[in-house]
């Protein structure tokens, strides 16, 4: 066989085995499986889990304004696969696809980290209105099109009470041009229409335990599994017994959302995650803060396998204490701007110095404004684009990552990762 043939012939293989792979379906879920579905909308983060025995959680449904010049400049991201839906509709139709057959079409457990637009949804003068009165927008039209069970937040009362009318019409609140408390408002409307409709429960997070997000079906099947919570409202975890909390901030206190995220960590055997909404860990001159949530979390936190990016890889998360604490096998970030990640999150993330071995990034997008100012520094990340979806194997002793296409509604595989065994 001559060099041209030989080399048609190697071109010829690697495309068919491409083409294979791209039209290649991701196995359905089965039982004893814990998957996790980073779902890329470009509007925010989501994040759909199937737990052993069926058990379903979707943590935040972000659906940020498209009347923000910012959402549809080109330091965003796009509205993803396309426009034809809402990025809630999206979600919803990502989870038809994916949600374990023979199972009662339902959310057991949503969870919201926090009250920001990209990860809760946003009130605005486009969004349609639900039977119940409430506009549709993020969480409100997720849970309009598929019913939730529980929904869990970090509740209204605590540091400050965002029902009280004085302190809605303090500054920071009256003047947020995101208008937070205009989307609480439809957010309340949802809850007291569905509590009535279709029995929704509402709690806020309960730190310290292990029991609030639990396996409904088969719970005695799969010991090994559990959900902590390990921070709300700045009230951190101990780790000495269930329930032993202490707290960053005092009543009155109000540091912004993003402190005040929603924590947790699931362990199924010897695997571990670690998901933190927007906590962060530096300060604004680019020092570690020893008295962030970052900082106070991660010991309890403990090592883990994979961690969730905390504010997206914004440049005030995953400080130098934080990532050698943390020291995960894999980091999955998910984003929606140029600004993530910050070039000095990138380092920190990937230095052997803080902690060595080996150490796989995944991002469900990466903008072309980040790459002109990273570089090739970027190609440390396996994957820059697509849903990335965490598939434990039964018993937690090994994983995988699956990339699926974000472009198409059939979200075939695009690579596959792994696999990787659970330290």
């Amino acid at each position: 066989m001559n060099q041209k043939k030989i080399l048609f012939f190697y071109i010829s293989t690697l495309f068919i085995i491409s083409f294979s792979l791209k039209a290649q379906q991701l196995p359905p879920w089965e039982e004893g499986m814990l998957d996790i579905h980073h779902i890329n909308t470009g509007r925010g983060d989501a994040a759909f889990m199937i737990f052993p025995d069926g058990t379903t959680l979707l943590v935040d449904a972000g659906d940020m304004s498209e009347t923000h010049p910012r959402t549809t400049s080109r330091r965003n991201a796009e509205l993803m696969p396309n426009r034809t839906k809402s990025a809630p509709e999206w979600i919803v139709d990502y989870i038809d696809q994916f949600f374990p057959k023979n199972r009662k079409r339902q959310l057991d457990y949503a969870l919201i980290t926090h009250y920001h637009d990209d990860h809760f949804g946003e009130a605005d003068s486009l969004r349609q209105i639900a039977e119940g009165g409430y506009q549709l927008t993020g969480i409100m039209e997720v849970g309009t099109h598929i019913s939730i069970k529980k929904l869990i937040d970090r509740g209204f009362d605590y540091p400050l009470n965002l029902k009280n009318s004085k302190v809605q019409a303090q500054p920071r609140f009256s003047s947020d041009k995101y208008g937070m408390i205009a989307s609480l408002r439809e957010y309340w409307k949802f809850i007291a229409f569905q509590q009535k409709e279709s029995g929704l429960k509402n709690e806020a997070l309960k730190v310290g335990v292990s029991n609030q997000i639990a396996l409904n079906t088969a719970p005695k099947k799969y010991p090994e599994f559990s959900v902590l919570n390990i921070a709300s409202n700045g009230k951190i975890y101990t780790g000495y017994k269930d329930g032993d909390v202490f707290s960053l901030f005092e009543e009155g206190d109000y540091p912004g959302e993003n402190p005040l995220s929603n924590c947790i960590r699931i362990d199924y055997g010897p695997f571990n995650y670690f998901t933190g909404g927007d906590i962060s860990g530096m300060t604004a001159l680019g020092a570690s803060d020893i008295n962030s949530l970052e900082a106070h979390a991660a010991p309890v936190i403990g090592p883990v396998d994979v961690a969730v990016l905390n504010h997206h890889g914004n440049r005030d998360s995953q400080s130098p204490f934080y990532v050698r604490t943390l020291r995960p096998r894999v980091w999955i970030q998910q984003n929606w701007t140029a600004d993530h990640p910050g070039e000095e999150v990138l380092r920190r993330m990937t230095s052997t110095a803080l902690y060595p071995g080996e150490r796989d990034l995944f991002s469900t997008i990466m903008l072309q404004g980040t790459k002109d100012v990273i570089g090739d520094r970027l190609d440390q990340y396996k994957s820059q684009n697509g849903h990335i979806v965490l598939r434990v194997d039964e018993g937690g002793e090994s994983y995988e990552i699956f990339i699926l296409d974000d472009t198409s509604e059939k979200r075939e595989i695009l690579s596959k990762h792994g696999p990787y065994a659970a330290r």
